[in-house]
């Protein structure tokens, strides 16, 4: 039996252009797919490329895209032990980066390399910011600083250069979490349909006041509140009076939205160790040394906690100091200033769900959803986008895919582009469950479509037939289109979940730029990694 070989890339790139052989390997390919791999073609001259790619040659200058990385681990779909498995043999301060949930979302007040600096230079001492990394990443932060301790004098020197620098001034009111601004609550709309198994809302603040304003691409900060149930039964739990003073507040009012009440820290199960004796505590002090006894310790919020250990009764004020501060939480925003001025808008999915036959809530999620009345002041911040923006053509194409609550920064990439009246084209792949109860914002991208703007909509609906389909299920389906975007230089896009969808995405898209740009799945890869170099393949993921 004869095997077909695939041709071989001709070369459409000189030697003596002044690139690396993996750059001129990818441009290779590149021009193959966007001009067949036809025999006898002459290579390219230096300023026949230049003018294919346009910003990509300076004068003749090395292409500016930074070749290599040192920090491999900066995956968020790369599970804690995968990512200090590869950090072995780094650099303190860069295994703290691959502690971190690898996300930059924004909700530490840092990136995930800066927040690292900061811990290892001794700016920062709070080890539990990283909201995404929850549990597993302070656990390791806590473990790798202590290796700053015991090596004081090394740690010092590192850092004596970032030490020497003063102190930023504070940001602007609503710049920062550690200054944040109040906007009002103006409304919140439901986009599912009667019948959905899901609930989503539309989220609007007037920022007018806060006199804030923002980028599409940027994220949203919210200072919620704990549900007053929750705080009740934990007051009740803890057999305390709810007026009891903590700091110039009551208990229960410092419990509201002080401190977080999922899930439970390791320093509240070290304080019960303290409080009780025999085989409870030891179970307290397995569970404080991130150990699990009786198998439940990824369920136990606060209030589990103290159900677990019933009779034990903390003084309110330890009790407080052993809990961890509640933190905002970052949403990636879905409006334009330019079509809404003055206001900012939220895609959100209210978190419920049962454990042990109890309603567990999310804390920030559910407090839009329904514990916030319109007309309410609620502190806020905005998250600039750190690699997350439309391309600065405006005839640049775009290829989005945001499933679910990832179309969020996609409606505000199609309000901007439209408000700038940007020629460039627009595809957007969106999924959900059903089509007649699940299909968000649908009279608005209908519109954009019937307008023009919206020049491809690829609809993936999971729920509607035997077979699941997801957005990488049609984005095989238009695979060769998909690759006649990315030749024509595209900007790709995802945003959604970080450790299921966008995993499978860029695996999708490895096998189409493979099949349709003629590259063995190596170089699909390769391919790949030079788009996000380049800022051609942007993620925000969760």
């Amino acid at each position: 039996m004869s095997v077909t070989q695939r041709p071989p890339i001709p070369s459409f790139i000189p030697e003596s252009a002044p690139f690396s052989i993996e750059q001129r390997t990818w441009l290779n390919g590149l021009f193959a797919g966007l001009f067949g791999l036809e025999e006898g073609i002459m290579p390219l001259s230096s300023a026949e490329v230049a003018k294919l790619l346009p910003g990509f040659i300076d004068d003749g200058a090395v292409p500016v895209t930074e070749i290599g990385d040192d920090a491999p681990w900066h995956d968020p779909a790369m599970m804690l032990p995968d990512r200090m498995k590869l950090a072995e043999g780094k650099p303190l301060r860069r295994r703290m980066m691959a502690a971190m949930a690898q996300q930059d979302c924004g909700q530490c007040g840092y990136n995930c390399h800066d927040y690292s600096e900061a811990l290892f230079c001794r700016k920062e001492e709070r080890l539990n910011l990283c909201v995404p990394g929850g549990k597993d990443t302070a656990r390791m932060l806590k473990q790798l600083y202590e290796e700053i301790n015991r090596a004081p004098a090394v740690a010092k020197a590192d850092a004596a250069p970032v030490a020497e620098k003063q102190e930023a001034p504070l940001s602007a009111p609503g710049r920062s979490r550690d200054n944040p601004a109040y906007a009002t609550f103006l409304s919140r709309r439901k986009l599912n349909k009667a019948g959905s198994q899901k609930e989503t809302w539309h989220i609007e603040f007037d920022l007018a006041e806060a006199g804030l304003d923002y980028e599409v691409g940027d994220s949203f900060g919210i200072f919620p509140a704990n549900d007053s149930a929750l705080v009740d039964a934990v007051v009740a739990a803890l057999d305390a009076p709810p007026d009891f003073p903590i700091g110039g507040r009551s208990l229960r009012e410092v419990l509201t939205d002080g401190v977080s009440l999922s899930p439970a820290p390791d320093m509240l199960f070290q304080l019960m160790s303290y409080l009780t004796g025999g085989e409870r505590r030891q179970k307290a002090k397995a569970l404080a040394a991130g150990m699990d006894p009786d198998g439940d310790a990824a369920v136990l919020d606060v209030l589990a906690a103290l159900q677990k250990f019933p009779g034990v009764r903390p003084d309110p004020e330890a009790f407080i100091e052993s809990l961890d501060a509640l933190q905002p939480r970052v949403y990636s925003i879905s409006s334009s200033l330019k079509c809404n001025p003055g206001r900012v808008s939220l895609t959100v999915d209210a978190v419920r769900y049962e454990v042990e036959k109890r309603t567990r809530l999310g804390v920030a999620s559910t407090f839009l959803a329904g514990r916030v009345s319109p007309g309410d002041k609620i502190k806020v911040y905005v998250q600039k986008a750190q690699h997350f923006a439309l391309p600065p053509d405006p005839k640049t194409p775009i290829i989005m895919v945001g499933p679910g609550t990832g179309i969020a920064p996609f409606r505000a990439f199609l309000q901007e582009r439209q408000a700038a009246k940007a020629t460039g084209r627009n595809w957007l792949f969106f999924g959900h469950q059903r089509s007649n109860y699940d299909f968000f914002y649908e009279e608005e991208l209908i519109a954009m479509r019937s307008a023009g703007l919206l020049t491809r909509l690829t609809l993936a609906w999971s729920r509607d037939a035997n077979e699941k389909i997801y957005v990488q299920n049609r984005m095989r389906e238009v695979g060769r289109d998909l690759w006649v975007w990315l030749a024509e230089r595209a900007h790709f896009y995802v945003c959604g979940d970080a450790t299921r969808m966008a995993k499978d995405v860029e695996r999708t898209l490895v096998d189409v730029i493979a099949e349709h740009g003629a590259r063995t799945p190596a170089e699909a890869v390769n391919f790949i990694a030079e788009l996000k170099k380049l800022g051609r393949y942007q993620t925000d993921v969760y």
